[in-house]
């Protein structure tokens, strides 16, 4: 007999692994619980552990970044949760020993849901608008045909009153009609407008209104796969000390002058990837150029004399450190900013404050 140990272990495995596919509108089509699977039961696998990356702030993983972990990029409607274990069946070839807790991500933006709403409100309201269109029309078709029978049979002024009644009829409905579409367009518009802020929205960082890491993998998709990249991670030296100090307000607005000067200096596309880093895509791999940019903002950055305004207690400088690998946009991504946080990381061994390029 199954120990009953086991068959809560593997149904709360279930659980877990629906709650994934749910979290990120994922099909439930093999390829996706395999994901699902990975992420849930080997936490230290390299799929995993990317993922962990991409959702360390409660994002939503995109289509781009499920089909480049081996997904697919099919969507589903949110996924019911699975509250209970005694819900769930039990889950085919559990590991041997417990998974670690998966981070849990936040859930589905209540406002994209509304928008999606609204919109599937909109399509049946256009479509029973034209339902009532189209079954006037026949109406009036048939209405026409009885009064040309109508003609033929008691002559001509036997249809003259019935074709003026008929023709005020249908001038009315006319009017009704566009009157109908009048507002679907208006309707249209403003849900344009919503989605089109939606999607905005969802690609910038809300506190530097920097790009966000989604819309900086989207940017590296988009480039023609002959093209020449490097790619840059940015992280401000110490900052935590800064957070500790003074506060996280102060925290935040040396984020966002931090991300005024990058954006200013480097002239490329620069996105908050989360926390204190900043990623840069150049198109170029003249390492001379991409490290002149970097300096220059470095420069800008550090020339600024920083004080808490509502203290005056002053700051210091702000310093940041980056590492750079080169390659071209034909190449995956994720190894590239992988060879840069290397780099990063022997920039900040090497005393920070400084830029290296990986081999």
């Amino acid at each position: 007999m199954r120990n009953v140990h086991d068959a809560t272990d593997a149904n709360t495995m279930v659980a877990r692994i629906m709650a994934f596919l749910g979290e990120h509108w994922l099909h439930p089509d093999p390829v996706n619980y395999a994901l699902a699977y990975d992420v849930v039961c080997h936490p230290d696998c390299p799929r995993a552990r990317e993922v962990a990356r991409l959702t360390q702030d409660g994002v939503r993983l995109s289509g781009g970044d499920i089909v480049r972990l081996g997904g697919s990029a099919r969507s589903a409607a949110p996924i019911a949760l699975v509250t209970s274990p005694a819900q769930a069946g039990p889950v085919p070839s559990a590991p041997a020993t417990p998974a670690a807790p998966a981070p849990v991500a936040s859930p589905p933006d209540q406002r994209d849901d509304a928008l999606a709403a609204r919109a599937l409100a909109q399509v049946a309201g256009f479509s029973d608008t034209l339902h009532a269109i189209h079954s006037e029309t026949n109406h009036f078709g048939r209405d026409l045909a009885a009064t040309a029978e109508a003609i033929r049979v008691g002559g001509a002024d036997a249809g003259v009153e019935r074709i003026s009644h008929l023709t005020a009829a249908m001038i009315e409905r006319v009017h009704q009609a566009e009157s109908r579409l009048e507002q679907a367009k208006h309707e249209t518009a403003e849900l344009r407008a919503a989605l089109e802020e939606a999607r905005t929205s969802a690609q910038t960082d809300p506190l530097t209104e920097l790009p966000n890491r989604r819309a900086f993998d989207d940017a590296f998709t988009a480039l023609s796969p002959d093209t020449p990249v490097a790619v840059a991670i940015c992280d401000i030296d110490f900052f935590k000390r800064v957070n500790d100090a003074f506060g996280h307000a102060v925290g935040d607005r040396v984020l966002k002058l931090v991300a005024q000067l990058l954006e200013r200096e480097v002239g490329c596309t620069v996105a908050r990837y989360g926390g204190e880093e900043f990623a840069l895509l150049f198109e170029s791999r003249n390492v001379g150029e991409v490290r002149s940019r970097i300096e220059a903002a470095r420069d800008a950055i550090g020339a600024r004399r920083l004080r808490d305004r509502d203290t005056d207690r002053p700051i210091g400088t702000i310093n940041f450190s980056a590492g750079v690998a080169l390659g071209q946009a034909s190449d995956t991504l994720i190894p590239l900013m992988e060879r840069a946080d290397r780099a990063l990381y022997a920039a900040k061994q090497a005393g920070r404050g400084r830029t290296m390029v990986a081999p």
